[in-house]
């Protein structure tokens, strides 16, 4: 399972702008310029130079990295690991440190595809650990280590199907890296979230998704 929420795409204009400064063509420009909200329309002369850039490589393509993109994803532990090789992104995330123990955990809070006993077992012994964890309040040195070990105990037990939700910062470039190496990849959450790129980012099929014709 696998969640996003768009906030922005920002400097598509900027980037095309800039994609024409080795020519020196921007005279040539037949992008609208951005409003308010930072939306423009590109132009047919534009697109089709970004599309010819973009499929001539990375160094050839490199306006892609100045068009921006933040969103909220929330997706599992497991999910998140093979996230965190790609390096031209920002994330930052709830705190498991913080936020684990402050309330019972429920299905919701899993990527769990069904409900097996075992799987409410595990979740009955987190809970069993948080009550265990909060009983131990005080302010004593007893208390201190106490908490130190069940929440590590925790944190152990902690299945890689728990759902952690971050804001992510990233890049046009970096997305199409991201979509060609994973989007027939065995895990859903990655054929997921590479359809949702296509379908919402602006642009996303022309720039990101864009594969050169036989």
């Amino acid at each position: 399972m696998i969640e996003m929420k768009l906030h922005g795409t920002y400097n598509i204009y900027y980037a095309i702008l800039g994609m024409r400064n080795p020519m020196n063509s921007w005279h040539l420009m037949d992008s609208s310029k951005p409003d308010e909200a930072g939306n423009c329309t590109l132009g047919e002369k534009d697109l089709n130079l970004a599309q010819r850039l973009t499929l001539a490589g990375n160094e050839h393509g490199k306006f892609l990295r100045f068009i921006t993109v933040c969103f909220d994803l929330t997706a599992p532990i497991y999910w998140w690991k093979e996230f965190d090789t790609y390096k031209f992104a920002e994330k930052n995330s709830t705190s498991t440190m913080h936020k684990l123990t402050s309330r019972e955990l429920t299905p919701d809070d899993f990527s769990f595809d069904t409900l097996t006993d075992y799987r409410n077992d595990q979740i009955r012994h987190l809970n069993d650990l948080i009550k265990e964890y909060k009983s131990c309040e005080g302010d004593s040195e007893e208390d201190s280590e106490c908490r130190k070990a069940i929440f590590r105990e925790l944190v152990q037990d902690l299945p890689s199907a728990f759902m952690q939700k971050r804001t992510v910062v990233t890049n046009y470039a970096e997305l199409r890296n991201i979509y060609f190496q994973r989007r027939n990849h065995k895990l859903d959450e990655w054929r997921e979230f590479c359809t949702w790129m296509k379908e919402t980012l602006p642009y996303a099929e022309e720039l990101i998704c864009v594969e050169k014709t036989e």
